[in-house]
């Protein structure tokens, strides 16, 4: 697996962070929890986002999409501000035909919230930050 390489918001220390880990990444230089946000397709997908230790958001998107590319930096901000309590993964659909058939995608983007495997909540479309920051609040608070 691979590591991408973070900017800790608190200290500003790049950072190496992992796809797949045990816990959520923190900053090595101040101990403060990093954003997550990944990639992932149809071979890692169950690695990726499945065996997550925490609320996975996941962003099912397509290249050529112009409402994909509007609420990425929305849902990459969510995911700064819930550092530690959520991982972004991203999947292009069209890089990962089984999982867009699994999840039934017939808009992009498809947004869906995921605990252990399973589908907390499902939208289709884009929603500013906040919105957004709403929607994955809630969905935690309903997270036992």
């Amino acid at each position: 697996m691979q590591n991408h390489v973070v900017e800790c918001p608190h200290c500003h220390r790049r950072n190496r962070v992992p796809v797949v880990a045990d816990g959520t990444p923190r900053c090595g230089n101040c101990h403060q929890p990093l954003p997550w946000v990944v990639d992932a397709g149809d071979d890692d997908f169950g690695d990726v986002a499945e065996r997550a230790q925490v609320m996975v958001l996941v962003d099912l998107w397509a290249t050529w999409c112009g409402p994909c590319r509007q609420v990425s930096p929305a849902l990459e901000q969510v995911a700064r501000e819930l550092a530690g309590k959520v991982k972004l993964v991203k999947v292009d659909v069209d890089k990962a035909p089984k999982l867009s058939e699994r999840f039934s995608v017939q808009a992009v983007p498809t947004l869906l919230l995921m605990r252990d495997g399973q589908i907390k909540a499902r939208q289709s479309g884009t929603a500013p930050a906040r919105v957004l920051r709403q929607w994955v609040d809630q969905a935690l608070r309903n997270d036992p």
